[in-house]
């Protein structure tokens, strides 16, 4: 089986660039296309007003998509240096879980890949995280990621 679009989730950390890179690897090896995809949540008004009296005219960076748009154009750093050359970039506002199986079905991906982070806490075994969750909704194939020790 070859990929033809693979999907990966970041959040502009660390152990999501390792994620990218692995995904990003995989791309150029099948010559799929890329999708780099970051889910983000609005901020609430008061954490709004408290950025902009702080931060004044740099207030932007910290509103709507800004944060996201910054993620994936680091992960498209790692993507490219990793050997992916058909790079897309999706910002996608809501929660993590539905943006990512969200955009996978939209861009008919094959493969999404995310990171492990998560499945071992207690948080996650409890309220389940992102990469449990993604396993039991998507349409297509998940890679999970060992991008962290699991402590």
């Amino acid at each position: 089986m070859t990929y033809r679009t693979v999907l990966v989730g970041t959040d502009g950390s660390a152990s999501s660039f390792r994620a990218v890179s692995a995904a990003a690897s995989l791309a150029a090896a099948t010559g799929a296309t890329l999708v780099l995809a970051c889910a983000y949540l609005p901020m609430r008004e008061s954490e709004r007003v408290a950025a902009a009296d702080r931060l004044g005219d740099l207030a932007y960076k910290v509103s709507g998509s800004t944060p996201a748009d910054d993620a994936l154009r680091a992960a498209r750093g790692h993507a490219v240096a990793a050997g992916a050359s058909d790079v897309v970039l999706a910002a996608e506002q809501g929660d993590a879980v539905d943006v990512l199986v969200s955009l996978a079905a939209r861009h008919r991906a094959d493969l999404l890949v995310v990171g492990n982070r998560g499945l071992n806490s207690l948080a996650g075994r409890l309220l389940g995280s992102v990469p449990s969750a993604v396993s039991h909704r998507a349409a297509c194939d998940v890679l999970i990621v060992h991008t962290t020790d699991g402590r």
